[in-house]
């Protein structure tokens, strides 16, 4: 979250671990001009030489990463695809199973963040299948990777210094903080920035450990949501149907109204019950389109679109929560 960018690509599309080698790195004369600069910026901005030195030696761009940047799921399947890629029977089954593993930890977390816990759950199965698929890539190789090759470097280059100031204040091995090819680290995904403004040790005896420790990985999802304006007594939202003709520019995050509203509009539980809480604002969406299925989506979805600002994201997160109810 906290990106834009899908984090579960790697779901479905092969990775590798990439060294560094002569095969596969970029011609060095222009990168080792932008590593010159870059570290000349990082110095302004508080990085020491020391902690350069550690984290960028021997670093190169890595051709594949950015292939993977060009070919990002959301925009290469339908909706109907992503969701059966993403949200399977048994990914729920495992769901339901890890949910009842961890049971007595997920409640206390969510009872301190005030995050249902079957959201952490799902946000941990969809971005990393439960902490099995963290991603092979040094997140200091990734980002250099997309800062240096111009497409998005500004986004990019931030994310590298927020990486370097990890490692700085944090006392993390660089080469430790694993993660996707597009720098977003540790099981449940975060971005530095995300990694800085909202990790956490829960037992607050050291630095957030999203990599390996689970307490910190639930604690860690649990303050983001919480901290992005969770609503712990709120659902996500629910399918609905919209009558025929049903005019689509009323559609999209920006045009709220009350589910009372909706429901004068035509609006209809998929299931045929009546809607709930006519008084709360909810938002219809469909995804996949017109000929799609629709949402009535309430505050949280948005939350989980600051996590990851695709609907194919947010309505799998909601699906794989639900099969845990």
């Amino acid at each position: 979250m906290v990106r834009f960018i899908s984090l579960v690509a790697f779901f479905f599309i092969g990775l590798r671990l990439v060294l560094t080698n002569p095969a596969q790195a970029a011609e060095p004369g222009d990168f080792d001009a932008w590593v010159k600069g870059f570290r000349q910026d990082a110095m302004t901005q508080g990085i020491t030489p020391a902690t350069l030195d550690r984290a960028l030696t021997g670093v190169q761009p890595v051709p594949r990463i950015i292939e993977l940047d060009r070919a990002q799921p959301e925009t290469v399947l339908t909706f109907a695809q992503y969701i059966e890629r993403i949200v399977p029977p048994a990914r729920r089954d495992a769901a339901r199973a890890r949910y009842a593993e961890n049971k007595a930890l997920l409640d206390e977390i969510g009872r301190r963040y005030g995050v249902q816990p079957r959201f952490i759950v799902a946000l941990w199965g969809i971005e990393t299948d439960f902490g099995h698929n963290i991603g092979t890539y040094p997140a200091v190789t990734a980002l250099v990777t997309l800062a240096y090759d111009g497409r998005r470097s500004a986004f990019f280059r931030r994310e590298l210094i927020n990486a370097l100031l990890i490692v700085q204040n944090d006392k993390i091995d660089p080469t430790t903080m694993l993660g996707s090819w597009a720098g977003a680290m540790g099981q449940s995904q975060f971005m530095p920035s995300s990694f800085l403004a909202f990790a956490v040790s829960y037992r607050g005896n050291s630095a957030p450990d999203i990599w390996h420790k689970t307490d910190d990985v639930f604690a860690s999802i649990a303050n983001y949501l919480s901290q992005s304006g969770w609503h712990g007594d709120q659902d996500w939202g629910e399918s609905v149907t919209v009558p025929a003709g049903f005019d689509s520019a009323q559609t999209g995050l920006q045009q709220k109204k009350t589910v009372g509203e909706w429901a004068k509009l035509g609006i209809r539980s998929a299931d045929g019950s009546a809607l709930p809480d006519a008084a709360r604002r909810a938002a219809l969406v469909q995804p996949g389109g017109s000929d799609g299925p629709s949402f009535l989506v309430y505050d949280n979805f948005s939350v989980i679109m600051r996590w990851n600002s695709s609907t194919y994201f947010a309505v799998a997160v909601g699906y794989l929560a639900d099969s845990m109810k």
